[in-house]
């Protein structure tokens, strides 16, 4: 069947906008194909530098004549409405049909031309592509992300015949902007009738059409030119995607840079060949350290082997380095007291205070969690008011990716603890899922503070995440404590997010009071000498001090609960899992999942799924009975008449009930499920061998309060009530 090729040629597209491009051009060309009644065989979209590229395999000729329905207004309605309808579906009142107390109207669409409909289509898409910025140019209406030069549109290997604000669609495209195929330089048109040609062409004419084929030949050329040297390149795939849009013809280009600069910590040379130049960093195998040398990726292939472009390259770099050389020495010579004070004029924000203020719940919180983790407190509260400080640098000024990882390198040149400065390093971490997780005591009470106060900060002031949105990036700190917690800290996490929630309620009266200034004072919420023996006993001191309070941990906790899902689920678990263990009121993430992963195993198991089907039976049986005003009072026994299974399940619970209770007490999950699994046989044999209401009151009742002992039993574990199957 006939094919469809469509590219639109435009000045440079930025590099981060291509991908997105090549989504948006495939989903609105497959909608409107859609909607004309067309199903593609194939459909493919193209991304580059200077252009986007579709090519729609399997469309027929024509569209098919079809029938369509148009509903009207109601029987009954305004006189207007009924002649509009009319006028729209081009009919007269006696061509309607009544169906259902509503006007129908049924038309005979003959199918139209194919070529019409992509014309229609592609213009659609051109005037409504979702830019993240877009631009006009000269005298044109039109809007693009840069100047838009050609339409090549081509179907059944003719010419679709349409324009846009002066642009005629054609079969002609061009190639790489410099290189030529012969002699000269500048771009050289060539038309072309279908997919083949197209592809063919392009490559005749030095443009590299795929993206992930640029890709390839960029790491490839990369790895290609450090072996010759025998070094090594430091993979950047965030950096590799970038390039790979800045060039038609990527060819990859070693060049040296001074030695000198390598006594610069390594991350600022790599940010600074990244950020500012596009420059892949090499590594020496043999030290394992920064080289000498960097590779750039060139759009052309030149006849000295980009000799000249490296010289050029190494010229821009070193400028580049000595601002960097700049920065670490007067950075070195200003030291952290004066940052520090800088960031008392710094808004962390409006109603949580100055990046000062957030500083000293920090530190607060640090030396809570402390003693908690087995860190040392004072180094933690001095690791939590340092942590800060390089926000105030001129180095994490002019690279903000670097923040507290500077702070670790100035703290080591300030001759500080290298405990302190390694916690200062990782407290960001892990900033995601394949960030490493810091393990230090002293670095993970610096992260946990700094995540916690985060988190209960901006839930106080009611700034959540909504569906897409989160512009505090929430998710990723309650991940990020997901993660430390789960490399092995036993954290009461309820206790800390009433602390850090008091803290928080202090700055938000601060911040409101600084806008009061008749008001001399604030009366201090801080009581973190608190104990609580458990996790609702926390939530409900915390709403004693602060009516929003117990609100505000409640959502955050079920936030936790989200994100733990999403980690385990990312495991292979199932969510309704951690439902069933989080609704017991645990807040040991540690232990929530090591019940959950018992569990999983236990459901898996014959065992498990018959004694979970038992549950459900006795539990629908017992909310039966609840509904109508049963009360299990008074402890249960074994009448003297009492059944076989009765007996049988009676005994087993009796046995089960110490080993259970010490399993759980052990943390001892795969334990404690062995024990529940004993129950299996006798509660099956109790369902299908005992009428439970029994119309004595006596049996009833003592047999109503041995299926309550079932699932109180069960219960002990999970909520399984929550679980599916």
């Amino acid at each position: 069947m006939p094919q469809l090729l469509l590219e639109l040629f435009s000045e440079e597209i930025p590099a981060r906008m291509q991908a997105g491009a090549a989504r948006d051009l495939e989903r609105m060309a497959r909608e409107h194909l859609a909607a004309a009644g067309f199903l593609p065989e194939a459909l493919k979209t193209f991304a580059g530098p200077r252009r986007l590229t579709l090519v729609v395999e399997g469309l027929p000729v024509a569209q098919a004549d079809r029938k369509e329905e148009l509903k009207g207004p109601r029987v009954g309605a305004p006189p207007q409405a009924l002649e509009g309808f009319l006028r729209k579906a081009g009919l007269t009142q006696d061509q309607l049909v009544e169906r259902d107390g509503v006007w129908m109207a049924f038309l005979d669409k003959k199918g139209r031309p194919t070529t019409e409909i992509v014309a229609e289509m592609v213009e659609a898409i051109i005037r409504g592509f979702p830019w993240p910025k877009s631009m006009t140019w000269g005298t044109s209406k039109l809007r693009w992300v840069r100047p838009l030069k050609r339409i090549l549109c081509v179907f059944d290997r003719e010419v679709v015949p349409f324009a846009i604000e002066g642009i005629e669609a054609g079969d002609v495209t061009e190639g790489h902007r410099f290189m030529r195929v012969g002699y000269g330089w500048g771009g050289q048109p060539f038309k072309v009738r279908d997919f083949d040609e197209y592809a063919k062409g392009l490559a005749e004419h030095f443009v590299v059409l795929d993206v992930e084929e640029r890709k390839a030949r960029i790491l490839e050329g990369c790895k290609t030119l450090c072996f010759a040297r025998n070094l090594e390149l430091v993979e950047d795939q965030g950096l590799l995607d970038e390039v790979a849009g800045l060039a038609e013809w990527p060819t990859p280009v070693l060049g040296d840079m001074d030695p000198a600069f390598l006594d610069l910590p390594g991350e600022v040379i790599r940010t600074s060949m990244r950020t500012h130049q596009k420059y892949f960093a090499v590594r020496d195998p043999a030290t394992g350290g920064l080289a000498p040398h960097f590779i750039t990726i060139a759009n052309v292939q030149s006849a000295d082997g980009g000799a000249v472009i490296a010289q050029g390259n190494a010229k821009v770099l070193s400028s580049r380095l000595s601002d960097a050389r700049f920065f670490w020495d007067e950075d070195v010579k200003v030291g952290f007291e004066p940052w520090l004070e800088k960031l008392n004029g710094v808004t962390f924000h409006a109603k949580l205070g100055t990046m000062a203020e957030r500083v000293e719940r920090i530190v607060a919180l640090a030396g809570e969690i402390a003693p908690l983790v087995g860190a040392d407190v004072a180094k933690a509260k001095e690791a939590a008011r340092l942590a800060k400080a390089d926000l105030a640098s001129q180095m994490v000024g002019e690279f903000p990716e670097l923040q507290g990882l500077m702070g670790g390198y100035y703290a080591r040149a300030a001759g500080l603890d290298p405990e302190i400065a390694d916690a200062i390093r990782d407290h960001y971490k892990p900033q995601g899922p394949s960030d490493a997780v810091p393990t230090a005591p002293l670095s993970v009470a610096v992260a946990l503070a700094d995540k916690l106060d985060t988190l209960v900060g901006f839930f106080a002031i009611d700034e959540k995440p909504t569906g897409s949105k989160d512009p505090y990036a929430l998710r990723r700190a309650a991940l990020g404590v997901i993660r430390i917690i789960l490399a092995g800290v036993r954290l009461p996490l309820t206790r800390e997010l009433v602390v850090a929630w008091i803290f928080a309620s202090e700055a938000r009266e601060r911040a409101a009071m600084a806008k009061l200034p008749q008001v001399d004072g604030i009366i201090t919420k801080r009581s973190v000498g608190i104990t609580f023996s458990g996790a609702d006993e926390a939530v409900e001191a915390a709403g004693s001090r602060d009516p929003e309070a117990e609100k505000g941990i409640r959502e955050l906790l079920a936030f936790f609960a989200d994100r733990l899902k999403v980690t385990l689920k990312d495991q292979g678990k199932r969510h309704d899992l951690v439902d069933a263990v989080f609704a017991l009121g645990d807040d040991d993430l540690v232990r929530i999942v090591a019940r959950v992963e018992a569990l999983d195993r236990f459901l898996t198991t014959d065992d498990g799924k018959n004694l979970l089907a038992g549950y459900k039976r006795a539990s629908n049986i017992l909310k039966s009975e609840e509904k109508k005003g049963w009360k299990a009072e008074g402890g249960r026994e074994i009448l003297p008449d009492a059944s076989a299974p009765e007996v049988q399940l009676h005994d087993a619970l009796r046995m089960i009930e110490k080993p259970l209770a010490d399993a759980l007490a052990a943390e001892d999950f795969t334990a404690a499920m062995r024990e529940l699994a004993g129950l299996r046989g006798p509660v099956d044999a109790f369902l299908d061998g005992v009428f439970v209401n029994s119309e004595v009151p006596a049996e009833r009742d003592n047999r109503l309060k041995t299926l309550a002992a079932v699932r109180d039993a069960m219960g002990q574990v999970a909520d399984f009530s929550l679980v599916g199957g």
